[in-house]
Order: structure tokens, then C-alpha cells, then sequence
């Protein structure tokens, strides 16, 4: 049974195969610690009041909307023409074309969904389509209107269900090329690689989620329950580990594989729950 409201709710087509469904938000963000803002002596909650620098606080009916075109210079844009070029919202989900996933960079995936059919109806086209892909090895790309915006969609079969990301565009996705073109071109020493491989094999394991929690969630939570039982608590900040010397980094590395415990013999093996019927996505090169 689905947990909750769907995001969407429309039609999956595949050229004359169209089935009802229905897209759910895979993540759940209720978890995070979140703080709001207080006034330290009366605790009450802060209301944050728009203020012109010159005018002082002002109503939010004088506010309008500007887009910023050069430094300090604004383009301003009335909430008719925003609708103007708002688009409809079809409540459909076009499939165009079928594309192996490893082909999609892993900086353009984005949020996960699960793609579920909507009503005992659907069940049977929305099943071709998924065995299809599954046989096929492909994903599929679509386009979905959502909060008013075009997002363009991958479509995976995972286990009994479909799960859709939503991709980023290319103008939200930054040139690597920028980043890394400062780094040198010289190669490590050889020696150095070798032992360096041998530490990742010490640490080789299957991924299991339930290692990985967030330390400082859980840090937070336990600080917010010892701060309703009126208990104090002092915070330490850990250490910063220190850079390692270049002249050292050979010793380091063989300090490091003397004492690298083996992933292998204490990794716990993932949950079979969590494994996908499609083949797992390449690191993009």
C-alpha cells in the first residue's frame, strides 16, 4: 500500500500501450532535524517582515517579481506574464526514446520516484512495459509537467515496480573541465598506486545502508533529548585530520595497509530488498 498522497498522477505511454499511474516521492526528508527561529528571553517564534532599505517594512502586495540581468539591474515581470508562459500540464507521460542508463552522466540524475500503476486496470500494460525494459536493458526517457515545470524523466524497472528520476538540465549541471583542468597532468608513482589498491581491497563490502546514518542527525536528536530532560551537555569538536606531507605519503601508505581493517569479513550483506532488476549504473567517465 502507498504511503501517502501521489506527487502526480496521469498516464505512461508507449506508443499505443497507455496505462494510469501514479508517482510517489521515493525520499523522505520528515526525518531531518530542523530548527526554527526564536527570540533568545521570550522564545516566541520570529516573524521575518520585508523590508525595503529605503522605505523600511513594507506590505508583500507592493512586492513583485525581478530577474536580475546585470549587477543591481532588474528586469521586472508581473505574475500574467509568468502565467502566460506557464505550460499546461498534459497528465502524460510520453515515452521517446529507450536509452542504455549507463549512456546518462550521474551528475544529471536527480530525485527518485516510484512509478506505480494506478488501479487494478493498469496493471497489465504497465507490467509489459516494465518486462520489456527489464529484457531489454534500457531506460526510458520521458517528459512530465510538475509545480509548473518541464522535467524530463528516466524511467527504470526496479524489482516488481518502476522508479522515475527526474534529470537535470543541462544548464543546472556545472563543466567538469572548469574544476579539474588546474590539476596536474603528472602521474602517481607507480609503487605507491599498487599499495594504494591494496588498502581499497582491505576495505571491499557490499553496500549496506544501515551503516551509513547521519552521525550528526543522530548527534542533534540525542542533544534535543537530553535538552527536554533539562540535562546539560558539553560539545566537543572533533579533531581535523592533518594533511599528509608529500615526503610521507609513502610511509603514510604503508601505515595505512598494515592497519586497514578487511571490509569483507565485516560488511554485512545488503538487504535482498534493495537490489534492482536492472543493471547498476557505470560510473560516467
Amino acid at each position: 500500500m502507498a504511503d501517502g498522497r501521489p506527487t502526480w498522477q496521469g498516464h505512461l505511454r508507449l506508443s499505443l500501450v497507455t496505462c494510469p499511474v501514479a508517482m510517489y516521492t521515493a525520499t523522505d526528508a520528515r526525518g531531518d532535524v530542523r530548527f526554527n527561529m526564536l527570540h533568545k528571553k521570550t522564545h516566541n517564534r520570529i516573524r521575518m517582515i520585508p523590508t525595503d532599505p529605503d522605505l523600511g517594512p513594507i506590505e508583500r502586495s507592493d512586492i513583485v517579481k525581478g530577474y536580475e540581468y546585470e549587477k543591481g539591474e532588474y528586469v521586472v515581470i508581473t505574475q500574467d506574464e509568468i502565467d502566460s508562459v506557464r505550460l499546461e500540464s498534459t497528465r502524460t507521460i510520453d515515452i521517446e526514446r529507450f536509452v542504455p542508463a549507463a549512456q546518462i552522466d550521474r551528475l544529471y540524475w536527480d530525485n527518485p520516484y516510484f512509478l506505480v500503476p494506478d488501479g487494478k486496470l493498469a496493471a497489465e500494460a504497465y507490467g509489459v512495459i516494465r518486462e520489456a525494459m527489464t529484457k531489454e536493458g534500457q531506460v526510458a526517457l520521458g517528459r512530465v509537467v510538475m509545480h509548473q515545470r518541464e522535467r524530463l524523466l528516466a524511467i527504470e524497472p526496479r524489482d516488481a515496480g518502476m522508479v522515475a528520476w527526474s534529470l537535470r538540465s543541462r544548464h543546472e549541471v556545472r563543466d567538469a573541465a572548469s574544476y579539474f583542468d588546474a590539476i596536474p597532468d603528472k602521474k602517481p608513482d607507480a609503487a605507491m598506486i599498487q599499495i594504494a589498491q591494496k588498502i581499497i581491497e582491505q576495505k571491499e563490502g557490499p553496500f549496506d545502508p544501515e551503516q551509513f546514518n547521519d552521525r550528526y542527525e543522530d548527534a542533534l536528536r540525542a542533544l534535543i533529548k537530553e535538552k527536554q530532560k533539562g540535562k546539560g551537555r558539553k560539545v566537543t569538536a572533533p579533531e581535523e585530520p592533518q594533511d599528509t606531507n608529500v615526503v610521507d605519503l609513502m610511509e603514510a601508505l604503508r601505515a595505512s595497509l598494515g592497519k586497514a581493517p578487511t571490509g569483507k569479513a565485516t560488511a554485512k550483506k545488503a538487504p535482498a530488498k534493495t537490489a534492482s532488476k536492472t543493471p547498476a549504473r557505470k560510473k560516467a567517465g
